[in-house]
């Protein structure tokens, strides 16, 4: 049997647009831009306890979008200055234990965490902070947090000052980091995105409310690889590759241990330009995964 053609490997594949700026990028020497810190967080909740059961939550980019247009994306977005404010307030593991994990300063770390928290509100309507250690904010869902909302998004409310004036601290014991990709040479906005997990808390709710999406869903791990394996669903590899990765875990719980034992390693896909196209080099961990669990689904 032919080895599979990486070409059309979901988990290397290259969509036509990306494709489009990897040749003329090699061909001319260009020099890469500086690659922007990120955070993604995946959001999960239960689903039927079987392999590929666990439900994450997808947004689809809007098709004009200067980056991952078209493309389902986990909740998440470049920092900014807003947080790095040292001020805001933090309960859980402290931005020192942080910067170890991600191999930053303090400041950087502080401002990674924030941003994963900010973006999973301003995407999805879901907070990640409560007014003590051991509580989490159950509603998000009333006119009022939808206006704080949409000025936080729109850059009129400071993070901090939004916690604050309700009572509220970043619950950070609720993330774990997961890993960090680190967008091609070729792509002419790049990211070192952190991908963090974290659990759905308990009475609240995902809202359809990005300014950044056409579309929200909740899917199995499975319904997405299977949707996009069928090309019916866009996903750029670090989405499809992190969902390969959770696929054997049965519940929330069980993700968060395990990215306690993460090899944090960044991945830093190339582009690979041949006769046949264009594709993704990536870590044989990676690529065999992607095999296993396609055979897997195929049975």
């Amino acid at each position: 049997m032919p080895p599979p053609d990486p070409t059309r490997d979901p988990t290397r594949r290259l969509p036509d647009r990306l494709a489009a700026h990897a040749a003329p990028f090699g061909a001319h020497g260009s020099e890469a831009v500086e690659a922007r810190a990120a955070s993604t967080v995946v959001l999960l909740r239960q689903g039927d306890g079987a392999p590929g059961g666990l439900e994450v939550y997808l947004l689809r980019r809007h098709v004009d979008m200067a980056f991952a247009a078209g493309m389902c994306v986990f909740p998440g977005g470049g920092v900014d200055p807003r947080d790095f404010d040292a001020d805001i307030g933090w309960v859980g593991p402290d931005p020192e234990h942080w910067a170890a994990l991600l191999g930053t300063d303090e400041g950087l770390a502080r401002a990674l965490v924030c941003a994963a928290v900010r973006e999973t509100f301003e995407e999805s309507g879901v907070l990640l902070a409560g007014p003590t250690a051991e509580s989490v904010v159950a509603d998000t869902t009333g006119a009022d947090w939808e206006h704080d909302r949409r000025r936080l998004e729109a850059r009129e409310l400071s993070f901090t000052e939004f916690l604050e004036r309700r009572g509220l601290r970043l619950r950070t014991d609720l993330l774990r980091l997961w890993g960090s990709w680190v967008t091609p040479v070729f792509e002419p906005r790049r990211y070192n995105a952190r991908f963090f997990v974290a659990e759905l808390p308990e009475g609240q709710v995902t809202r359809d409310v990005s300014t950044e999406s056409d579309h929200v869903v909740w899917l199995s791990v499975r319904e997405a690889i299977r949707a996009v394996d069928a090309e019916e669903l866009l996903m750029l590899s670090p989405t499809y590759c992190t969902c390969l990765e959770i696929f054997d875990h049965a519940t929330p719980e069980e993700v968060l241990a395990a990215a306690e034992r993460r090899d944090l390693t960044p991945v830093k896909p190339e582009a690979v330009l041949g006769d046949g196209g264009a594709y993704l080099s990536l870590p044989d961990r990676l690529v065999r995964l992607g095999e296993d669990v396609a055979a897997r689904l195929a049975r």
